[in-house]
């Protein structure tokens, strides 16, 4: 049957949130609104901590990989709550900027409503390239970590 929402599990009202979600963040850019969404909107995990942020950090690598992009991902933390996360869009949206890194910091800066990221962390899958090292200087990140043993690189760095 066409139009029939299945309601015996909890997917399909998380799809309805995302898509009405989605639609106000349209609706808003159509007609030039800043619409912002909240950090409530990333879901958390229930032990917040470096592991777990890791691991968020390897989800959205697979999911890089399973939209036919490059392996990466990487999220933003700011008190002990993802508030930004990025996957890699490289090749899926022809953009050469599109690191999993710089769409962490993009995410982070529309849902905080601020370029200043200051007290944040980034957590990646691989380390950070040079503009995204960059990107996270100017965003006044305080520390990346990266990789699979979770490498601290420390605060990050022109040069």
């Amino acid at each position: 049957m066409q139009g029939h929402v299945r309601s015996d599990c909890g997917c399909n009202a998380r799809r309805r949130a995302m898509l009405g979600a989605a639609t106000a963040l349209l609706a808003g850019a159509a007609h030039g609104s800043p619409v912002r969404a909240s950090a409530a909107d990333i879901v958390q995990p229930r032990v917040p901590g470096p592991a777990a942020f890791m691991e968020r950090a390897f989800e959205l690598r697979r999911l890089a990989i399973e939209r036919g992009d490059q392996p990466y991902g990487a999220i933003i933390v700011k008190q002990g709550r993802i508030v930004g996360e990025g996957v890699s869009a490289v090749v899926t949206a022809s953009d050469p900027t599109a690191h999993a890194e710089m769409q962490a910091i993009r995410d982070a800066a529309r849902r905080l409503g601020t370029r200043d990221l200051s007290g944040c962390e980034m957590y990646g899958s691989s380390r950070a390239c040079t503009m995204c090292s960059a990107a996270a200087y100017w965003a006044n990140l305080a520390r990346l970590t990266y990789g699979a043993a979770g490498t601290d690189a420390g605060a990050p760095r022109l040069c």
